[in-house]
C-alpha cells in the first residue's frame, strides 16, 4: 500500500529544498561562479532532492507491486510506464538520475556552469514531477475510500 504520509512528507522535504535553491539560480552565472560555496550548497541541495524523488519512486513502483527498478533512471521511465508521470516527461526527467550520479561520483570533476544550468532546469522540472507524484496519490487515496465504502 502506498504511504501518502511518507511521500507527503519526501514532497515537503524536496520543496523545502527547492524553496533554498531560489536564491542561488536568480544569481547570475558569473555571480553564482565568484564564490565557490554557491557551488557547493547547490550540488547538495540537488543530491538531497533528486534522492528523495528516487526514493519516491522506488516506494510506488513497488508498492504497486512491480519489482524494484534496476538503477535510478529506470525508477523515472517506469513511473511513466505506470502513469503517475507522463511517458515523455518520466523520460526527460530521468535524466535528474544521471545528474545525482555524477555530484556524488563524480563530484571533483563536474564543471561549475553545468551545474548552474542544470539547477535551473531542475527547478522546473522537480515541481512538475512533485505536482504529478502529489495528484497520482491524492487521486489513488480517493479510489482507496471509495473502494471501502463499496
Amino acid at each position: 500500500m502506498i504511504d501518502s504520509v511518507l511521500i507527503t512528507r519526501k514532497i515537503n522535504l524536496i520543496a523545502a529544498d527547492l524553496k533554498a535553491l531560489v536564491p542561488y539560480a536568480e544569481l547570475s552565472l558569473q555571480a553564482y561562479l565568484k564564490e565557490p560555496v554557491n557551488e557547493v550548497a547547490v550540488e547538495r541541495y540537488l543530491e538531497r532532492v533528486i534522492g528523495r524523488m528516487i526514493d519516491i519512486n522506488y516506494h510506488i513502483v513497488t508498492e504497486l507491486g512491480h519489482p524494484p527498478p534496476k538503477d535510478y533512471f529506470e525508477s523515472f521511465t517506469m513511473m511513466g510506464k505506470m502513469g503517475v508521470l507522463p511517458v515523455k516527461f518520466s523520460r526527460s526527467v530521468a535524466q535528474a538520475a544521471g545528474l545525482r550520479n555524477r555530484l556524488v561520483h563524480e563530484y571533483n570533476d563536474l564543471d561549475p556552469q553545468k551545474v548552474y544550468q542544470a539547477m535551473k532546469e531542475a527547478l522546473q522540472s522537480i515541481r512538475r514531477f512533485l505536482e504529478h507524484v502529489h495528484r497520482f496519490v491524492r487521486s489513488s487515496r480517493g479510489r482507496r475510500k471509495a473502494s471501502k465504502k463499496s
